[in-house]
């Protein structure tokens, strides 16, 4: 492990449990961003008009499954005890490419590894994952990207 963080620079976590991104699920998604895309949303009209045949998850969404996967891949232990363990929180992304699209119904796991990790001016620990999401019976991943996370050590407070 390195700087403290509870992961080694380099060594893969995961994968993760497979998740399904059901409709049900794309159209909360929808409706909560207030983004009502029928290529999206309405089944009937994506089989008609959409390059995919049916309904797709949005690529936000798929990002936004990033943190339930690292915590799948890493163990629930890490999420259910940050007094251990610390926090994760969202830093930003460096780079994301969507490279397949995620069907509805589809499943979606990930990995990820460690890329680097470096002190702000805070001396706070900035740690860059590589991560890759992949789709259930595809050779292509849905997701590649370097996700940027602000490691909080055990008891540390955000504003520290």
């Amino acid at each position: 492990m390195d700087a403290g963080i509870p992961f080694a620079i380099g060594a893969p976590i995961g994968p993760s449990a497979w998740v399904q991104l059901t409709q049900a699920m794309i159209d909360r998604f929808g409706e909560v961003t207030l983004d009502p895309d029928p290529m999206h949303i309405d089944p009937d009209w994506a089989r008609a008009h959409s390059p995919f045949g049916g309904t797709i998850a949005y690529g936000f969404q798929t990002m936004s499954m990033l943190t339930h996967l690292l915590y799948s891949a890493a163990g629930e232990a890490k999420k259910d005890d940050p007094a251990r363990f610390g926090s994760f929180i969202n830093y930003g992304m460096n780079r994301v490419r969507l490279i397949n699209p995620v069907p509805a119904d589809s499943r979606i796991r990930a990995t990820f590894t460690p890329a680097s990790t470096r002190s702000d001016d805070r001396g706070r620990q900035i740690v860059v994952f590589d991560c890759v999401v992949e789709r259930e019976n595809s050779d292509r991943p849905a997701l590649v990207g370097e996700w940027v996370s602000l490691w909080l050590p055990p008891e540390s407070k955000v504003g520290q």
